[in-house]
C-alpha cells in the first residue's frame, strides 16, 4: 500500500479576518507580504471553491483541482456580519453556536455537519502520492477532530492562522504528522 501525504494549508489573510467579520464566499485575500514556500515537483493540488482559497492556491503554479468537500462552513444569514454586531444583537444565539457543534442558529451549516462532510471526504481519499489542499480554519479543525478522534468541542481550542499547515499521512489510517 502506497502512502498518501496530505498537507492542508489555511487560505491567506482576508479583510474579514483582519477586521473581525464573518466570512463571505467572495472574500478576497489581502496582498501577499512574503513569497510562499515552493512546492516540490509532483505534488498535486486541491482547493476549496471559495475565492480566498482559489486565490491562495494560485500562488503556486500548476493545475489545481477544486474539491467541494473542502468548502468553508455555510454561515447562512450571518455571512459577512461583524462579530461585534452578533455579540450585541444575538449574544445567546452566538454563544449557542460556539458551544454546541450541532447548532445552526444562523440558518446555515453546523460544525457537526462540516465534520461529517470532512470525515466522508477523508474516508474516500485514497489516491497515493503527495497532496496539498488549500482550505479554511473550520475545515482544518474538523480534520483534526476526525484524525484525533477528539470531541467536536475541542476544536474551539485550536487557532488556525492564515497560511498555517496541517500535515497528515495515510497508510491504513490517517495520522497527524508533526514537523
Amino acid at each position: 500500500m502506497k502512502a498518501v501525504r496530505l498537507t492542508l494549508i489555511c487560505h491567506a489573510l482576508t479583510q474579514a479576518q483582519k477586521t473581525g467579520r464573518l466570512h463571505r464566499a467572495d472574500d478576497a485575500i489581502l496582498p501577499l507580504t512574503q513569497e510562499p514556500d515552493a512546492i516540490v515537483p509532483g505534488v498535486q493540488m486541491l482547493t476549496a471553491p471559495e475565492r480566498r482559497a482559489c486565490e491562495t492556491a494560485a500562488w503556486w503554479s500548476g493545475p489545481v483541482q477544486i474539491e467541494p468537500a473542502l468548502a468553508d462552513c455555510d454561515l447562512g444569514r450571518w455571512q459577512g456580519l461583524p462579530l461585534k454586531q452578533l455579540q450585541t444583537e444575538q449574544p445567546q444565539a452566538l454563544a449557542q453556536w460556539l458551544q454546541d457543534p450541532a447548532s445552526a442558529v444562523h440558518g446555515g451549516e453546523s460544525f457537526a455537519r462540516v465534520c461529517q462532510r470532512v470525515a466522508a471526504w477523508l474516508a474516500a481519499f485514497d489516491t497515493p502520492g503527495e497532496w496539498l489542499a488549500v482550505t479554511h480554519p473550520m475545515v482544518m479543525r474538523a480534520v483534526l477532530v476526525q484524525v484525533l478522534g477528539c470531541p467536536m468541542q475541542a476544536s474551539q481550542r485550536v487557532d488556525v492562522p492564515p497560511l498555517s499547515r496541517l500535515e497528515l499521512s495515510f497508510t491504513g489510517q490517517w495520522r497527524l504528522r508533526l514537523g
